[in-house]
C-alpha cells in the first residue's frame, strides 16, 4: 500500500464549499460568544465593584456608629463620675456645715447657760437681800421662798 489515495474531486470541492460557508458562520458565532463573554465579565466587574463599595460603606457606617457609641459611653461615664464627685463634695460640705452649726449652737447655749446662771445668782442674791430686810423690818416674810431651793 502506498500513501496515495484516490478522491472524487467533485466531492472534495463540495466539502470545501461547505466548509467555506460554515467557517464564516462558526467564526461569527465565536465572535458573538466572545462579545457575550466580555459583556458578562464587564457586568460581573461592575456588580463586584458595586458590592465592594456597598460593603465598604456599610463597614464605615458601622465603624462610625461604633465610634459614636464608644464616645457616648465615655461621655456617660465621665458625667457619672462628675456627678458622683459633686455629690460626694456636697455631702462632705453639708456634713462640715452641720458640724460647724452644731458647734456654734453648743457654744451659744453654753454662753446662754453661763449668763442664766449669773442672772440666777443675781436674782437669788436680790431675793435673799429683800427677804432679810423684810425680816429685820417686819419680822415676817411677805414673799414665800421658792419651793425648789
Amino acid at each position: 500500500m502506498s500513501g496515495s489515495l484516490l478522491v472524487d474531486k467533485k466531492k472534495v470541492l463540495e466539502l470545501v464549499d461547505q466548509l467555506r460557508l460554515a467557517i464564516p458562520q462558526e467564526v461569527k458565532q465565536a465572535e458573538e460568544v466572545l462579545i457575550q463573554k466580555d459583556q458578562i465579565m464587564n457586568n460581573a466587574m461592575v456588580e463586584a465593584r458595586r458590592a465592594k463599595s456597598q460593603a465598604e460603606d456599610e463597614f464605615m457606617e458601622k465603624l462610625n456608629q461604633n465610634e459614636l457609641l464608644k464616645r457616648a459611653e465615655e461621655m456617660l461615664s465621665d458625667a457619672e463620675h462628675k456627678a458622683n464627685r459633686i455629690t460626694d463634695q456636697a455631702e462632705a460640705e453639708a456634713h462640715a456645715k452641720r458640724t460647724e452649726a452644731d458647734a456654734y449652737a453648743l457654744r451659744a447655749l453654753r454662753a446662754f447657760e453661763k449668763e442664766l446662771n449669773t442672772l440666777h445668782g443675781s436674782v437669788r442674791a436680790g431675793i435673799d437681800l429683800l427677804a432679810g430686810n423684810a425680816l429685820v423690818n417686819n419680822s415676817y416674810d411677805p414673799v414665800p421662798a421658792a419651793a425648789d431651793d
